[in-house]
C-alpha cells in the first residue's frame, strides 16, 4: 500500500515538473511578439528566435493535459499519460427495513453514500508498444489493487496482441466503460460474462468499420472487485476461449452521422474445478437485491452466446443486447440463462451518437454544443429508458439459495446532464419485479417482497 502511494507521488510529481517546463518554455512565444511589436526585435529576428525555439520544443516533446496528463515525444511517436475516474453514488431502495441487513436476499439494500469506483491508470506507447496499469482504489476488501494490467504489441492496425489481465470480449455493456454506459449500472445480460480475466487476445480492425477480437484466458473465476488468482491445480485446467465479431454498416458505407451495429460473441470455459464457478449470484440493476443464487456447480462446463445492436442516427438511440449462458455440471443437464435489454436514449440538446463511437463500441466522450463549465451554456443532457428481463427458468425455485427467485424483469429510467466531457451527473429510476417473492433477513426475522424500487444518484469525472 506504502508502495503504491510512493509510486503515485513519484509519478505525479515528475509529469507536473515537466508540465512547468514546458509552459515556461511557451512563454517564450509571448516575450518575442511583444519585442516584434514594440520595435525591440525585427519580424526577421523574431522568427528566427522562434524558430529556433519550436525545434527545440519539438526535439524536447511537450506536456499537456486532454484527457489526461499526458506526455508526448518530439517524433510522436512515443507517450505516456495519467489518467483517473471516481464515480460517488447514492442508492435510496424502498425494501422492507428488515431485509436491509443481513446475508442473504436484501443485504444490499440500505440507503447509502458509496465510492462505486476509484481508478488511477498510468498508459502509454513506445513505438509498436502500449501498456496499461490500473489502480483501483474501492476494491471489496478496502485494499488498493490492479485491476487492469496489460502489454499489447501492435503489428499493423488489422493485427494486435495483447497479454494480461483485462476484459474478456464477451457482449456489448461488459466490454463498454462504466463512464459511457447509458445507465448507472449495467443490465442482467452483463453478469452473464466472465468479465474480466488473465490471458492473451489478438485483435484487431480488419476492413472499415468491422472488428474482431479472440482470446484465450484461465476462464472460470467472474472477476468481482480485486485480484484474480493464478490456476494451481492440473486437474481442472482448462481455458475458456471467447471472441466477439461487430460491423458498423453507416460507417462502412461512408455515413458519419450514423451508427448501424451488429455483433456477436461466443465462448466456451471447459474443464473447470468446482471452485471456478461455484454457485452464482445476480443482483438487480439498481445494486441491490441478491435475487437469484444458484446451487453449487460440481467441476462445470459453461457455454456462452451473445448478439448485440445498435441503430443510432442523429442525438437518438436504440442499443438491444442477448445473451444466454449454459451451464453443465456433473451428473446433471445442461441448465441455461436467459438475459436481453433493450436501451433507447435521446440526446435533448442535440448532440450527435456517431462521434463517440469507436471500434465497436461507443467509447468516446460526448462533446456538449454548450460546455457548462466553460460558461456557454447547460451542457448537454439526455433522457433514457431501457427494459431488461432475466429468464433462470431450467432452475427449480426450490433449487436455487433460500429466498431466491428464478425471473426477474426490470424498467429503468435515467436523465443524465454532462456538464463538459469530463463530468456528468447520472439520476435513475429503476423498478424490479420478481417471479416469486425473495427474502430477506434480519437475525430471524424475515422480509418477503415482490418488487424492488430504487433511486440511484451518481456524479462522475474522469480524465
Amino acid at each position: 500500500m506504502n508502495l503504491n502511494k510512493k509510486l503515485v507521488v513519484a509519478v505525479s510529481g515528475a509529469v507536473l515538473l515537466m508540465a512547468g517546463q514546458f509552459a515556461l518554455a511557451d512563454s517564450t512565444t509571448d516575450i518575442v511578439d511583444a519585442l516584434v511589436s514594440k520595435g525591440v526585435l525585427t519580424e526577421e529576428e523574431g522568427k528566427l528566435i522562434s524558430k529556433g525555439h519550436d525545434s527545440q520544443k519539438k526535439a524536447q516533446g511537450n506536456v499537456g493535459f486532454k484527457d489526461g496528463f499526458k506526455f508526448n515525444s518530439g517524433d510522436g511517436k512515443n507517450n505516456i499519460s495519467i489518467n483517473g475516474r471516481i464515480q460517488a453514488d447514492y442508492r435510496a431502495f424502498d425494501t422492507p427495513e428488515s431485509a436491509t441487513k443481513g446475508t442473504v436476499s436484501g443485504a444490499n439494500t440500505a440507503d447509502t453514500f458509496d465510492i462505486r469506483r476509484s481508478y488511477l491508470t498510468a498508459k502509454g506507447t513506445f513505438r509498436n508498444t502500449s501498456f496499461e496499469s490500473t489502480f483501483n482504489g474501492t476494491g471489496s476488501t478496502g485494499a488498493v489493487a490492479l485491476k487492469y494490467y496489460w502489454l499489447e504489441y501492435a503489428f499493423s492496425e488489422k493485427a494486435n496482441v495483447r497479454f494480461g489481465q483485462f476484459k474478456t470480449p464477451m457482449g456489448l455493456e461488459v466490454q463498454t466503460s462504466s463512464r459511457f454506459n447509458d445507465m448507472t449500472e449495467r443490465d442482467f445480460t452483463s453478469a452473464l460474462s466472465d468479465s474480466i480475466n488473465k490471458g492473451i487476445m489478438v485483435h484487431g480492425v480488419p476492413m472499415v468499420g468491422t472488428t474482431y477480437q479472440f482470446m484465450v484466458s484461465n476462464g472460470g473465476l467472474k472477476y468481482e472487485e480485486g485480484e484474480l488468482t493464478v490456476e494451481t491445480g492440473n486437474t481442472a485446467d482448462g481455458k475458456a476461449y471467447t471472441g466477439r465479431l461487430t460491423a458498423n454498416f453507416a460507417e462502412i458505407m461512408g455515413n458519419k452521422e450514423a451508427i448501424m451495429h451488429v455483433g456477436a460473441s461466443y465462448g466456451v470455459d471447459k474443464d473447470l474445478p468446482t471452485s471456478a464457478v461455484g454457485d452464482i449470484a445476480i443482483r438487480t440493476n439498481a445494486r441491490g437485491t441478491t435475487f437469484f443464487k444458484s446451487p453449487i456447480f460440481t467441476n462445470p462446463e459453461v457455454t456462452r452466446y451473445g448478439l448485440e445492436g445498435i441503430a443510432a442516427f442523429g442525438p437518438y438511440k436504440l442499443a438491444a443486447e442477448y445473451n444466454n449462458a449454459s451451464y453443465e455440471s456433473v451428473g446433471s443437464n445442461d441448465r441455461d440463462i436467459d438475459a436481453y435489454y433493450i436501451n433507447a436514449s435521446w440526446m435533448v440538446t442535440g448532440e450527435s451518437y456517431a462521434p463517440v463511437y469507436k471500434n465497436g463500441l461507443m467509447g468516446g466522450r460526448m462533446i456538449p454544443k454548450n460546455d457548462f463549465a466553460a460558461g456557454n451554456g447547460w451542457g448537454a443532457w439526455e433522457l433514457g429508458v431501457r427494459y431488461s428481463n432475466f429468464d433462470a427458468g431450467d432452475f427449480t425455485v426450490a433449487s436455487l439459495a433460500s429466498g431466491s427467485t428464478n425471473k426477474a424483469d426490470s424498467w429503468t429510467v435515467g436523465v443524465k446532464w454532462i456538464t463538459d466531457p469530463n463530468t456528468r451527473f447520472l439520476l435513475n429510476y429503476v423498478d424490479t419485479s420478481f417471479d416469486t417473492a425473495v427474502t430477506g433477513y434480519y437475525t430471524s426475522v424475515p422480509a418477503t417482497y415482490n418488487n424492488e424500487k430504487s433511486i440511484n444518484f451518481r456524479a462522475q469525472f474522469d480524465f
